[in-house]
């Protein structure tokens, strides 16, 4: 393998590991002009919940919803967002590209933190990465970065290195705007900002009540406008906290779906940084191969 080949690879297990992280944490979120979404590497990707109804034009935009709904939602936003921490379970699946298992538990209290065990289970995102040895990965978030622990096969490319750092404010910079927003996408993902997107949507309503992994909850489903339309399903409690969240959208490769189950509200969530001898940086890696 030539020292250019070598590199790309690199770059390309990178790449990867960056859409499984971001994508793990997000869900669907929102459009670009084309009728995709952009990650922060100018590869399809899905952006963050909170920025779908930031996307569609003023113009576009439907009234706040006021009423007996707003109130409830609220309510929920308000519990959700104090609960502070919560273990997650999510799927998700960006059409031909790639789908993903999450499990771990995060918190939202001082930026995002916490820990996911992330899975590859297809795609051709995954197939790649299968071939280089990796089909599943450690993902750390910190406030202001976050790491993806990659095998052995890639730590013999970046000598010995196991660990990828993402700083949010370096991805910012990167694929001629495309992560523009990306830090704040990040440190605002939390299960309220489905409620968040709830709230600016034009046709919330009240499903009913449904029982959810044995628990009895209430079915919220809304409607968002943007470059696409995405649809955002809650599965609420009687304490206001969400159980469940299911977002689907639209990318350039097919659907993008992420459903994700929340339990253990108020867990503590802890994410050491690793060792920086263990550890390469996106950046130092993309300017390796000249991009």
């Amino acid at each position: 393998m030539t020292g250019t080949t070598a590199r790309r690879t690199v770059v390309s297990i990178a790449v990867s590991a960056a859409l499984a992280c971001f994508t793990a944490c997000t869900g669907p979120g929102g459009s670009d002009d084309s009728g995709g979404t952009t990650g922060p590497t100018g590869s399809t990707a899905p952006s963050a919940s909170a920025s779908a109804s930031a996307s569609a034009a003023p113009s576009s935009r439907p009234p706040a919803l006021t009423g007996a709904s707003a109130d409830a939602l609220r309510a929920v936003e308000r519990a959700t967002g104090r609960a502070g921490s919560a273990r997650v379970e999510s799927t998700t699946v960006m059409g031909r590209e790639l789908s993903l298992e999450a499990a771990g538990a995060l918190g939202w209290d001082d930026g995002l933190t916490g820990t996911l065990t992330i899975t590859y289970t297809g795609g051709t995102t995954a197939e790649t990465m299968r071939r280089l040895g990796t089909t599943a990965m450690e993902a750390r978030y910190l406030p202001d970065a976050y790491y993806a622990r990659m095998g052995d096969e890639f730590a013999e490319r970046v000598g010995g290195r196991h660990w990828i750092k993402y700083v949010y404010e370096d991805l910012e910079d990167l694929g001629g705007g495309a992560g523009a927003g990306f830090a704040d996408q990040m440190r605002n993902t939390t299960p309220n900002q489905a409620v968040k997107l709830l709230l600016s949507a034009g046709d919330v309503r009240r499903v009913g009540a449904e029982t959810t992994r044995g628990r009895r909850t209430t079915h919220w489903s809304g409607t968002v406008g943007g470059a696409t339309e995405q649809t955002v399903d809650i599965w609420v409690d009687d304490r206001n906290l969400l159980v469940k969240k299911v977002e689907r959208g639209r990318t350039k490769t097919g659907e993008l779906t992420q459903t994700a189950y929340y339990s253990d509200y108020g867990v503590p969530v802890s994410a050491a940084r690793p060792p920086a001898a263990d550890t390469a940086d996106f950046k130092e890696l993309l300017a390796s191969q000249g991009g």
